[in-house]
């Protein structure tokens, strides 16, 4: 995917995010959804500047529906960000970077650069 945004699937997503002793942020998207190619740019500059602090991962919806529909995913691009095992956040549809950024900044207990 990228050097600050990983890959999960149905198989791994227990051990890659439940399990995570960070916080994941996780992105359900497709190759076909315009709004998902829109908010990958903003999404890896904010893994970059939370790195270390907080896992990014994409999950394509096409390819392990079991999650999405486990988590009620109704509409794509949806970020959801984990924390101990759980759902702590959701934002549904195309969105900010800063906003992207407060959301992680109140888990990975790191302030927002400007």
């Amino acid at each position: 995917m990228s050097d600050y945004i990983g890959e999960v699937n149905d198989q791994n997503f227990e051990e890659e995010v439940l399990k995570s002793t960070q916080p994941v942020v996780v992105d359900f998207w497709a190759e076909w959804c315009g709004p998902c190619r829109q908010i990958a740019p903003l999404l890896e500059s904010v893994a970059k500047q939370y790195q270390g602090s907080a896992r990014f991962v994409k999950l394509n919806i096409d390819d392990s529906n079991l999650t999405p529909q486990r988590y009620g995913v109704r509409g794509i691009p949806t970020l959801i960000l984990f924390k101990d095992g759980s759902e702590q956040e959701r934002i549904v549809g195309l969105t900010s970077k800063d906003n992207i950024a407060h959301v992680v900044e109140k888990y990975a207990g790191q302030t927002v650069e400007a």
